[in-house]
């Protein structure tokens, strides 16, 4: 009797554990081991790329900046996101300039943890945007020549595809 009382009390913590997020990785300890993600981001609308900001850090917090491998890419409408608002005017195939002081901390937060923006060529150029002019802190190593193909790319790599 109390055999069969142990193992139902072990059989229970055990279950416990598994439903509450106990989980650790048995060689080092943590919950998560180190990831590739690829954030995809080609809408404007401000109030969701502020919650893919947010998704991103979020996502940092829990794995850890050190164990983080994350890609944001870009493209299409998506560029807004980099897109200073003095510039919106003269581009007449955008809708909104999301790069407020507001935005432009929280991306330079996410790229002082090692998040990298990479930008679709074929947008820049489609859309007649100067990347020293119109985009924040963009420069020639941040384009990729097209959005959807660093996308499919990178999956061929293994990195997670996440659009939020």
């Amino acid at each position: 009797m109390k055999k069969r009382a142990f193992m139902t009390l072990l059989v229970s913590m055990t279950m416990m554990m598994l439903l509450s997020g106990c989980y650790q990785n048995k060689d080092t300890g943590v919950r998560y081991d180190k990831q590739k993600v690829v954030y995809h981001i080609n809408y404007d609308d401000p109030k969701a790329q502020a919650g893919a900001l947010k998704n991103i850090q979020n996502h940092i917090n829990a794995v850890g900046a050190e164990n983080m491998d994350i890609k944001v890419v870009l493209h299409g409408n998506g560029l807004s996101l980099l897109l200073d608002p003095a510039s919106l005017p003269k581009l007449k195939k955008f809708k909104h300039a999301n790069a407020t002081d507001k935005m432009i901390a929280q991306i330079d937060g996410l790229k002082d943890q090692g998040v990298a923006f990479n930008v679709c060529a074929n947008t820049v150029k489609g859309r007649n945007v100067d990347l020293e002019g119109d985009l924040h802190n963009v420069d020639k190593n941040d384009i990729v020549p097209s959005g959807v193909a660093e996308l499919s790319h990178l999956q061929q790599l293994g990195y997670t595809y996440i659009k939020p």
